[in-house]
């Protein structure tokens, strides 16, 4: 599959930004839809917009359209955070993910991989959950909507962590972020290829093949709280994420 991406050092226009947008969906034909949306703690991605652009032009097609917000563990979003972020979507469109009560298990990532990619430093599994709407055969498109920053954990944000850390559950958010802290920061911060991003490319590849997910990964900043979107890159697989991740460790 294609990917659509530009990258302007002063910050992609607005208009560019829904032409690549609008430009992925062609030539799908879609009933159906979930966005997976970042919560208010990334109000600088630019989320808010890139969403707010897919449901209005989603559900103009006549799309049935749910806004999942990757909350991970943090608390709900209000009316007014999503109004203030998603302005001109209604709060109805949007479903709480619950960590705890939410999620269906996929399987596990063994003991031996983990102990692999940690160099020894953790060697239990990690079961992989997910929210269950990711899993609901009847959308045509799942839509992973995040920017790509440098992240302690992880080392770059976004991508299969808006999944698996954003809508997953218990047992991968506590246990990925103790494998990044005993990994530890200095060895993760602003990388990819990290042992919790190897580990959530695991279960991607491993338990998320068949599902039609698309990725729109920002890079961002935002200078006197000014959003300017250096990079946009929509596509499947791991693609984006590299790309979007080589303008993040220039501009973050």
């Amino acid at each position: 599959m294609p990917i659509w991406k530009d990258e302007s050092m002063e910050g992609l226009a607005d208009g560019r930004i829904d032409e690549l947008c609008l430009r992925a969906l062609e030539g799908r034909r879609l009933t159906k839809v979930l966005l997976i949306s970042p919560d208010i703690t990334r109000y600088y991605s630019n989320a808010g917009a890139i969403t707010r652009l897919y449901y209005q032009h989603l559900t103009g097609i006549g799309a049935q359209v749910d806004i999942l917000t990757a909350l991970g563990t943090h608390a709900p979003m209000t009316r007014a955070e999503c109004a203030d972020m998603y302005g001109g979507i209604p709060y109805e469109a949007f479903i709480t993910h619950n960590w705890r009560t939410d999620t269906v298990r996929l399987g596990d990532a063994p003991g031996s991989y983990l102990s692999a990619i940690t160099e020894g430093i953790w060697e239990e599994p990690v079961t992989c959950e997910i929210n269950r709407l990711v899993m609901d055969g009847s959308y045509d498109l799942i839509l992973s909507i995040g920017q790509v920053v440098p992240h302690e954990v992880i080392g770059m944000s976004n991508h299969a962590k808006n999944l698996f850390v954003g809508v997953g559950g218990s047992e991968m958010i506590n246990k990925s972020h103790m494998i990044g802290a005993l990994y530890g920061m200095e060895r993760v911060l602003g990388r990819d290829h990290t042992p919790v991003r190897k580990l959530m490319d695991y279960c991607v590849e491993r338990f998320l093949g068949d599902r039609p997910i698309l990725y729109a990964l920002t890079v961002t900043t935002a200078p006197q709280g000014r959003i300017k979107t250096h990079g946009l890159y929509i596509g499947e697989g791991r693609e984006p994420l590299e790309a979007a991740v080589a303008l993040s460790q220039k501009m973050n």
